[in-house]
């Protein structure tokens, strides 16, 4: 592909690197995700302020929740938008 200007350091540095595929969103992402949860599924996580411990392998995948004929708010919260 081409290159790629990637800026660190609070914009103090900056390197040229070849375009790759990132794996920080979509599919793959979540395929990551889901090989690092098996991968410490004996790990446990601390839930509810604190108050809980959870083993990882028993916490639930979420799914993508349907948004069609929902409402979500404008501006300052004043207006209302229906979703479709």
């Amino acid at each position: 592909m081409g290159k790629v200007v990637k800026v660190g350091g609070r914009g103090t540095s900056r390197k040229v690197v070849d375009d790759e595929k990132e794996n920080w969103s979509g599919e793959s992402f979540k395929e990551y995700q889901r090989k690092q949860k098996e991968a410490a599924g004996n790990e446990y996580v601390s839930m509810g302020r604190g108050t809980r411990k959870v083993k990882l392998s028993d916490i639930k995948e979420t799914k993508k929740a349907d948004t069609k004929g929902r409402y979500v708010s404008m501006g300052r919260g004043t207006g209302r938008r229906k979703l479709e």
